[in-house]
């Protein structure tokens, strides 16, 4: 019998998964957060941490009304450990995306909380439709 890893590739970094859709990173909507600005930095950050985490985009997560939203997805070991996505809403000033960089550089859920600023801005992840 053969048996496969489930990450062929190695173990996945803890990821910031940063909502760019019809209400996250809108101009019109929150016209006083630099978006472009925000997800530059997250990408310097996770450029600069040498793959302990990393950035990605999404054209919508769902929870418009909490925009701008980020998961903040657990690292394979941070998952071994128990740990699931963390949604983040209304990140958008500099105080949240330092906490949200602070977080993903102390490894991210499994392995560090996230500051107790940011616990007020966790919410529930949108329910999955059946």
């Amino acid at each position: 019998m053969t048996t496969y890893a489930i990450r062929p590739f190695g173990a996945r970094p803890c990821t910031l998964v940063v909502c760019r859709g019809c209400c996250c990173g809108d101009a019109a909507k929150h016209p006083g957060t630099d978006h472009q600005g925000q997800l530059a930095r997250l990408r310097a950050a996770a450029g600069a941490s040498d793959g302990r985490f990393a950035v990605r985009t999404s054209d919508c997560l769902g929870p418009c009304g909490q925009a701008n939203v980020i998961v903040v997805q657990p690292s394979t070991e941070g998952r071994r450990r128990g740990a699931r996505a963390t949604w983040i809403g209304w990140a958008l000033d500099d105080e949240a995306t330092d906490d949200v960089l602070a977080w993903a550089q102390a490894g991210g859920p499994g392995f560090a909380d996230p500051s107790p600023t940011l616990e007020l801005q966790v919410i529930p992840a949108p329910a999955t439709r059946r």
